[in-house]
């Protein structure tokens, strides 16, 4: 309609006849395929423009279909193609329109007039793509960040289980060894070992139950009961020498307060440190030294024991766990054998943690 509208009130031009009513529909029909065919479609409309023009027919809006094909090439990246096939007409309109001297010359005026046109349609497409593109970026840049956190947390859940079972179920694990072997031959001695036994598996009923706490009400949830931490530690040290494990502790320089993670990351290496110990170095005793030093707490657990090999200590979780520990705070951690005999874990611990730090 706008094409027959121009074709009666334009300038005088060759009249719309059945080719021209076919080139009006070709162009908006193959608009449909734009998407999935964006080149052939543009390349297509470009084609159906030209012949109009070239055959003399009426300005109109025929240049509709062609604009929306160069937006639909751009929007999918065929940027190249688009400015080559827009440059082309604007120089075969310039051209044909100047140098040739053809009915109806636009003046210098209109020329530019185009031009700013076409360049904005070529810009305004470009804006858009970029912001789309920009946005799924950001989109899966969120969604992997996402995956690498809830990776990070499962890890974290599954240390934080290791940690709280391992060590109790250690120490069941030798109290049931030695009720058994004094159940027969001296029956009053396998109650203490008993005990024990109810009492770690006490505890470990009780930090997994916290666990669990922390779990259900989500990272923003104060957990119910404590979290593990170094004021603890003397409790821990009892249950080890219940177990059979001889264990000294020496606090060396001024203790201070410490950071949650830091002091949790501390209770739960030495934890593991005299679970390691009740484990593979029979007979051993253990000494636990804590020294607080002016950037960060010293943690050394030794042993006096048979030990094991570095590899039988290094499989599982437990010295794996604890380097991850210690790194995640920007600490320092080293584990293996003493050369006068027996299994030394040193960890450093910096007061100002690597989160603090970024904060």
């Amino acid at each position: 309609m706008g094409t027959t509208f121009a074709a009666g009130h334009g300038p005088s031009r060759r009249s719309l006849d059945l080719l021209a009513y076919v080139l009006l529909v070709a162009g908006p029909a193959a608009l449909t395929a734009r998407w999935k065919y964006p080149v052939p479609v543009l390349l297509g409309t470009f084609a159906v423009v030209t012949a109009y023009e070239l055959l003399g027919y009426a300005d109109g809006p025929i240049f509709i279909s062609l604009a929306i094909a160069v937006v639909a090439a751009i929007m999918q990246g065929h940027r190249r193609v688009a400015i080559a096939t827009v440059a082309l007409g604007y120089g075969a309109f310039v051209w044909g329109e100047f140098a040739l001297g053809l009915d109806g010359a636009p003046k210098l005026q209109e020329a530019i007039a185009v031009g700013a046109w076409l360049t904005a349609l070529l810009a305004v497409p470009e804006v858009f793509r970029v912001r789309r593109e920009r946005f799924i970026e950001a989109s899966r840049a969120r969604a992997e960040e996402s995956k690498r956190r809830a990776s990070e947390e499962r890890l974290r859940i599954a240390q934080e289980l290791h940690d709280v079972l391992a060590h109790n179920i250690s120490l069941i694990n030798v109290q049931a060894g030695s009720a058994l072997h004094l159940l027969d031959e001296r029956p009053d001695q396998a109650r203490p070992a008993l005990a024990a036994i109810k009492e770690a598996s006490n505890e470990a009923l009780g930090e997994l139950r916290s666990v669990l706490d922390v779990l259900r009400e989500g990272s923003n949830g104060a957990p119910r009961s404590p979290t593990p931490g170094l004021d603890q530690l003397d409790t821990l040290i009892a249950r080890s020498r219940a177990a059979g494990l001889e264990v000294s502790k020496r606090v060396e320089g001024t203790p201070a307060a410490l950071p949650a993670s830091v002091d949790r990351a501390a209770f739960r290496i030495v934890q593991e440190s005299l679970t390691n110990v009740t484990r593979h170095a029979g007979g051993a005793n253990a000494a636990v030294t804590l020294r607080y030093r002016a950037q960060d707490l010293e943690i050394v657990v030794e042993d006096d024991g048979r030990g094991a090999s570095a590899p039988h200590r290094e499989s599982g979780n437990g010295i794996p766990g604890m380097r991850e520990r210690a790194l995640a705070l920007g600490g320092e951690f080293e584990a293996g054998r003493r050369t006068e005999g027996g299994w030394r874990v040193l960890a450093r611990l910096p007061y100002q943690t690597q989160a603090q730090g970024a904060s």
